[in-house]
């Protein structure tokens, strides 16, 4: 199974995606430059890993907020699932999020990002970007083969 996962943060991508128990790529290990916050990768760089990724094995799930790459990865994928479960769940996990330490340092480098994440998280309904709910939705609602909504 091929599986592409997008969402807001803090929708249950990541848990979702490593309950599948397959090859599993978080986005944001290749959309960002490794030991550094918020510095974007080439995104040419970043598409190669993707690809590579996604022909390295028969069975993977790739998930992550960037409505863009999940949808360059769409020819690939068996199933799409769109984790939608409302603004309030999703702030409430970021809140709750235990240090993720392949994307900081230390525990305290990522809390310290916690509130522009929080505004970030609660834009998304309003946002116009790849990784807005405007662009989940249309990519999602495109899509014509397997595919879930979950809220």
């Amino acid at each position: 199974m091929r599986t592409l996962v997008m969402g807001n943060s803090g929708s249950g991508k990541s848990w979702y995606a490593r309950a599948l128990g397959v090859a599993h790529l978080d986005l944001d290990t290749i959309v960002w430059v490794p030991g550094q916050i918020a510095v974007a990768r080439p995104v040419d760089e970043a598409l190669a890993d993707l690809r590579a990724f996604t022909s390295a094995s028969t069975d993977w799930v790739v998930e992550g907020c960037y409505g863009d790459f999940i949808e360059a990865a769409l020819p690939a994928c068996d199933e799409l699932v769109f984790m939608n479960p409302g603004k309030d769940v999703c702030l409430a996990h970021n809140a709750q999020r235990p240090w993720e330490p392949h994307k900081y340092a230390s525990k305290v480098a990522q809390d310290s990002m916690l509130p522009f994440l929080l505004e970030w998280v609660g834009k998304y309904y309003e946002r116009d970007d790849t990784c807005s709910y405007k662009y989940h939705r249309r990519v999602f609602d495109a899509f014509a083969s397997a595919k879930r909504e979950m809220q």
